[in-house]
């Protein structure tokens, strides 16, 4: 196995996740405890959702050989570092640090079609009104620009699994499967993103990527890549 980002070999990758009995029995991909998941090499440490979403970029986009302006929630270290390299990159998380700016996805702090490219790599899942997330990256990016937002998501559930009067830390690790998740996505996932005005598309990693090019970076090959794209309006 390779990391794409550190250049890390090894026969074994390091697990991760949380091993939740409710994770293990809504089979949700991209969550709970998951073998060679982690690059070994610190401080490194990329996650399988992460390369996923680099290797889906470098290869079924042209994010890389343009100048999109690119928007990064949540921002992972080595995708945040592939990503800086370009003319226009912001990065934004609740909390700040070094070059990454204080913002709620609920509120971005910026005009309309503001960028090309939105990346918000398991982030919703934390988020208590999703859909108005999902409205706000919809409104800064410009159309035909595409964001892709991954979350983890149920195998099992035709509809996504909501219980607000859930607050409690231990009974939200208990029914979500983490003690800062809100929610449990299912089948519906996708046209949750429609109704935010989207065009979906659901990408499969193993067939997008590959078999190789999967086992070689240590990628879910059951995960799939949700694609967002902002189409122009009609001409009149």
């Amino acid at each position: 196995m390779e990391c794409p980002f550190c250049d890390t070999r090894a026969d074994a990758f390091l697990p991760f996740g949380l091993d939740e009995p409710i994770l293990r029995e809504r089979r949700v991909i991209g969550g709970g405890l998951r073998a060679n998941a982690m690059c070994p090499f610190q401080p490194c440490s990329s996650l399988d959702r992460e390369r996923l979403v680099y290797l889906f970029l470098v290869h079924r986009t042209d994010v890389f050989a343009s100048d999109a302006r690119v928007l990064h929630l949540a921002p992972e270290r080595g995708l945040s570092q592939a990503l800086s390299r370009r003319t226009c990159y912001v990065a934004g998380n609740l909390t700040p640090s070094p070059g990454v700016l204080a913002m709620d996805v609920t509120a971005l702090p910026f005009r309309g079609a503001a960028f090309d490219v939105v990346v918000c790599n398991h982030v919703l899942e934390h988020v208590l009104d999703d859909r108005l997330a999902m409205r706000e990256i919809y409104r800064v990016l410009e159309p035909p620009g595409f964001a892709v937002l991954q979350v983890p998501i149920s195998a099992t559930l035709d509809h996504t699994f909501e219980a607000p009067h859930v607050t409690d830390p231990w009974e939200r690790a208990r029914v979500f499967g983490q003690a800062d998740h809100v929610r449990i996505y299912g089948a519906d996932y996708p046209a949750r993103l429609r109704a935010a005005g989207f065009d979906v598309d659901v990408r499969n990693a193993r067939a997008e990527l590959g078999d190789a090019l999967c086992e070689r970076h240590a990628v879910c090959q059951i995960e799939s890549v949700y694609v967002a794209r902002r189409h122009a309006a009609p001409a009149r």
